[in-house]
C-alpha cells in the first residue's frame, strides 16, 4: 500500500522469509559456522537455540544452501509426534522404504538402519533437522538420541540438528536426558541484534526494496525502534511495517 509513497518497489518488511531481504548479522554467521561445523562432527547433535523471530529460520535456510551436494536432508517442522509417528516422518522424508502396515519401532529402525548403511557405503552423509524442537517429548528425544547409536566402524550414521526456543537448552539439562545432553557437539544460542546492527537491517532491508532516496527513519527513531524491539527482527518488521502504513 505505501511502497510507492516511499519510492519502493515493494513491502520491505514481510516477517515472511524471502532469502531475497536475507540479513546475516556477526551472531546469524556464528550461528550458520556452529551448523556447518556440526555436519563434519562424525555424528551426534546439534543444537541451535533463539527466542521467537530471532532469526532461527533465516539460519536454517541459509544452511541447508551450504550443505554439500552429498548429504542426504530430512526435514521436520513440526515436531509434535509420538514416537513412531516420528520415526515414520523421518523415514518419508529420507524416502527410505518402510515395510507396509509398520507400527512398532522395530519395523520403521530396522529399514532406517539399512538405508543409512546404504547411503554410508555410497559415500553420502545424512542430517535430519528438527524445527520448533522444543515442543519433542522426552520419550521421543531418548529415540532420537538412540537413533544417533546407528553406526560403522568409523563413523554415526545420522547428524542430529535440533532448532528451537531457549526452553530447549533447559530441557536438555535434565537429568533424565543427560546421556542426550553429552551428545551435542556444538551448540549456539542466537542473541538480539545490537542497537547499531538494527539500523543496518533496516537499511538492508529499505534497500532491497528499492530505496534510493534519504532513510524514512531518522536516528532518534532508529534508537526507539530498537528500544522497542529489542533488537528482535521478527519484531522490528512489524513495527517498521506498521510505522511506514503510519506516515503514509
Amino acid at each position: 500500500m505505501y511502497a510507492t509513497f516511499f519510492g519502493l518497489k515493494q513491502a520491505p518488511f514481510s516477517i515472511a522469509p524471502d532469502p531475497h531481504y536475507l540479513f546475516m548479522s556477526e551472531r546469524h554467521r556464528e550461528a550458520l559456522a556452529h551448523l556447518l561445523y556440526g555436519l563434519d562432527g562424525g555424528g551426534g547433535f546439534v543444537l541451535l537455540t533463539g527466542e521467537i523471530g530471532a532469526g532461527k529460520t533465516t539460519v536454517c535456510r541459509c544452511f541447508l544452501e551450504q550443505i554439500p551436494a552429498n548429504c542426504n536432508v530430512a526435514y521436520i517442522f513440526n515436531p509434535k509426534l509420538t514416537v513412531a509417528e516420528l520415526l515414520q516422518a523421518v523415514c518419508d522424508e529420507f524416502h527410505a522404504p518402510v515395510p507396509p502396515g509398520a507400527q512398532t519401532v522395530k519395523d520403521f529402525v530396522d529399514p532406517l538402519n539399512a538405508f543409512l548403511l546404504a547411503q554410508h557405503a555410497a559415500g553420502r552423509n545424512n542430517v535430519l533437522i528438527i524445527d520448533e524442537a522444543q515442543n519433542l517429548s522426552a520419550d521421543v528425544l531418548e529415540q532420537l538420541r538412540l537413533l544417533t547409536n546407528l553406526e560403522t566402524s568409523e563413523r554415526k550414521l545420522l547428524q542430529v540438528v535440533l532448532i528451537g526456543q531457549p526452553e530447549l537448552r533447559g530441557m536438555l539439562a535434565r537429568p533424565e536426558l543427560e546421556q542426550l545432553a553429552q551428545r551435542v557437539i556444538a551448540r549456539f544460542h542466537l542473541g538480539a541484534l545490537s542497537e547499531p546492527e538494527t539500523a543496518q537491517y533496516i537499511r538492508h532491508r529499505l534497500a532491497v526494496a528499492g530505496l534510493t532516496g534519504a532513510l524514512p527513519f531518522d536516528a532518534k527513531a532508529l534508537r526507539l525502534i530498537h528500544g522497542l524491539t529489542r533488537g528482535v527482527p521478527r519484531r522490528i518488521n512489524l513495527l517498521c511495517d506498521r510505522a511506514l502504513l503510519g506516515a503514509y
